[in-house]
């Protein structure tokens, strides 16, 4: 057996990423948090309202009217083998100039990836003990800060990058996100910019001379140290929010996902700027029970019986939501994958209320 085939699949792929996949970069950060915003196709910036608008939009902290609220999430998609994971505390600081801060923090990972370099001794025997394992996991650690004047609420956020690969590389990063809310009767705006000053990921490669041999040997360039970067991006959303009855509201929102890192497989694209449209509603009965829909993730495929043919196909998501007490469950049915296959995720996702102690 081959050591040196052995080692190329647990960790020469995920070089690649980092070393020449900039279009894409820092994606695990585009994926959301919060199952009422998956159940919605992440059309919610007009109208997050709650301790995940930290990722979403960070103007919508300020409705928070609780003194504490915890929210976190936690998915996994392909079979489980990545996982993700959300948890944020928000503090409103005081009510009545309506300041709210809030930290947050987001990790995507596949962890118990095998490290078989070790696995073939020099003298062709072969040892399962020598076999270890390494993570590959992103990490983005978010301060968030709100205020509102009248109708009109401003937020953002300053956001630290970690990314590694085991012990062969990692990357830190610093960015900044900022967001804004109206309200207007019954109908509600919102825009937020994602890494407004662009987002830098310094990478270093940490390979071992003898893991530099198996790159070499193998056709494979050694990874050196690199900068990625994450371009900026602009959504722009719109909702309107009515009552049906005395007790059920319905809120119907459509948001405008605009990147500027080349061209996409989206509802409109370009070289320079790439159009993604998202729709959404939620119907709200008392507080207590929502039901919540949505389509986006529009894509234009190959027909399979004309290839010169394109279809447009979109992913529709359904979610619900209970609320018990001040503790509030979500659960969305998402598709995470390939919009032509069917790879549905099931997402939850927490949040509580917390009181302060009666003095």
């Amino acid at each position: 057996m081959n050591k040196r085939v052995l080692i190329i699949p647990c960790f020469i792929f995920l070089f690649h990423q980092f070393t020449f996949a900039q279009k894409y970069s820092n994606e695990f950060l585009a994926i959301g948090v919060g199952a009422r915003a998956h159940g919605m196709s992440s059309a919610v910036v007009a109208t997050s309202n709650d301790v995940f608008s930290s990722y979403w939009n960070p103007a919508g902290l300020n409705a928070i009217e609780s003194p504490f609220q915890i929210g976190a999430m936690h998915a996994e998609w392909f079979g489980g083998v990545a996982k993700y994971d959300y948890l944020g505390v928000v503090k409103p600081l005081n009510s009545a100039k309506k300041r709210v801060i809030g930290v947050s923090i987001i990790r995507m990972g596949i962890d118990q990836i095998p490290y078989t370099l070790n696995l073939v001794g020099a003298d062709g025997s072969i040892n399962y003990n020598n076999i270890t394992e390494f993570s590959a996991a992103d990490y983005a650690i978010q301060g968030s800060y709100a205020q509102a004047w009248k109708n009109v609420t401003i937020g953002g956020n300053l956001k630290v990058i970690r990314r590694i690969i085991g012990s062969f590389a990692g990357a830190w990063g610093v960015g900044a996100d900022i967001g804004v809310q109206y309200h207007k009767d019954k109908w509600r705006f919102g825009a937020v910019g994602r890494d407004i000053t662009t987002t830098y990921n310094a990478w270093t490669a940490n390979l071992t001379e003898k893991e530099k041999q198996v790159f070499t040997s193998t056709g494979n360039a050694i990874p050196k140290s690199s900068v990625e970067i994450t371009k900026p991006t602009l959504v722009l959303a719109a909702a309107y929010v009515t009552p049906l009855s005395k007790k059920i509201d319905l809120t119907v929102e459509t948001d405008a996902g605009f990147t500027t890192d080349g061209q996409r497989n989206v509802l409109v694209s370009g070289k320079v700027f790439n159009l993604d449209p998202r729709l959404g509603f939620e119907l709200d009965y008392q507080n207590m029970l929502w039901l919540r829909g949505g389509i986006g993730n529009f894509q234009r495929l190959k027909n399979e019986d004309d290839p010169t043919k394109k279809d447009l196909n979109f992913q529709p998501n359904i979610g619900v939501g209970l609320k018990l007490g001040r503790l509030t469950v979500d659960y969305a049915l998402t598709n995470i994958g390939n919009v032509s296959q069917v790879l549905y995720s099931n997402i939850f996702s927490l949040k509580l209320d917390l009181k302060s102690k009666v003095k």
